[in-house]
């Protein structure tokens, strides 16, 4: 009974641990070391156009491809990832709150070929940006 207790605990932490390495992630305060240390990366923002034109961060390539749901919003995203095949730089997703279209532009991306270990995701999205000196505002 206590092995499979334990194989249980196993399987439970395994799974536990898969769902929750599905997306990297990257924190604000990172992200805004990174950008404050001419720290290499692609910053992809996929915020509708009127939400970009309103605040984005500095340097960030738009695409307006929120949702990210059809494919017309998905091959927005195809631009990104010619130039993260072009230098190679991690890339990182950010969208209104780091969710839904976030994870979905992830795994277009991934599928299109960029590799897993070059994608992240921008923790809580603009919604979560705290850095105003980084971010541009209209």
């Amino acid at each position: 009974m206590r092995f499979i207790s334990a194989v249980l605990t196993i399987l439970f932490a395994a799974t536990c641990s898969f769902a929750a390495s599905d997306y990297n992630y990257i924190s604000p305060e990172t992200l805004q070391s990174n950008i404050e240390n001419n720290g290499q990366m692609l910053i992809v923002d996929i915020q509708v156009e009127d939400e970009f034109s309103q605040h984005h961060i500095k340097g960030s390539m738009p695409t307006y491809a929120y949702p990210a749901k059809s494919e017309s919003d998905t091959a927005k995203l195809d631009i990104a990832f010619q130039k993260q095949k072009e230098t190679d730089e991690p890339l990182v997703i950010v969208c209104p709150r780091g969710a839904g279209g976030a994870k979905r532009s992830y795994d277009y991306l991934r599928q299109k070929g960029v590799a897993e270990d070059k994608l992240l995701i921008l923790e809580k999205g603009m919604g979560g940006w705290p850095y105003s000196e980084l971010t541009v505002t209209h």
